[in-house]
């Protein structure tokens, strides 16, 4: 396989300057807000997305690096193989996270439910669409299943940046 090249399309800022104790999903960090610094080139790229509510983030998990295929994840206390998880230390490190979308000034979205680290480069910005984006069949979420009353209050504790 060849490689493949990101360039950032802008940055994301937060009020977690550092991982230990930052929320591990959207969904634990309701109502934390915060920015995303577009790049001026792409001022003409936003328009129409101040009619969406929600936005897809995939963004670089900058201070990760390497990866096992075997890890303890954050909601729970077995090993896991990588895939059944979202832990940031990925052959890829990709984020990916949904925001809700208040308001775009200029080049600057300001969001909230936000769950990512100040700094973080941001590669792209889908908006978000139920029906295209949250399947209406059965859904089965593995071993998560049995852990997600502790999803409210888990934390990160560091264990995956470098």
């Amino acid at each position: 396989m060849t490689d493949v090249t990101f360039r950032p399309i802008g940055v994301i800022h937060s009020p977690f300057a550092n991982p230990a104790g930052m929320p591990i999903q959207p969904s634990s960090a309701r109502g934390t807000q915060g920015t995303i610094e577009l790049e001026p080139v792409f001022l003409n790229c936003l328009a129409d997305l101040s009619g969406f509510s929600h936005l897809i983030l995939i963004y670089h998990f900058h201070l990760s690096e390497g990866y096992t295929c075997r890890l303890r994840p954050f909601l729970d206390s077995e090993e896991r193989g990588l895939f059944a998880t979202r832990a940031p230390r990925r052959p890829n490190p990709l984020g990916l996270s949904i925001v809700r979308l208040q308001r775009i000034e200029g080049t600057t979205l300001y969001i909230e439910d936000l769950d990512i680290l100040d700094g973080t480069p941001l590669l792209d910005i889908k908006p978000y669409v139920p029906q295209f984006d949250a399947p209406d069949s059965e859904i089965s979420i593995g071993w998560l299943q049995k852990n997600l009353d502790a999803l409210a209050d888990a934390r990160s504790d560091g264990r995956f940046t470098r």
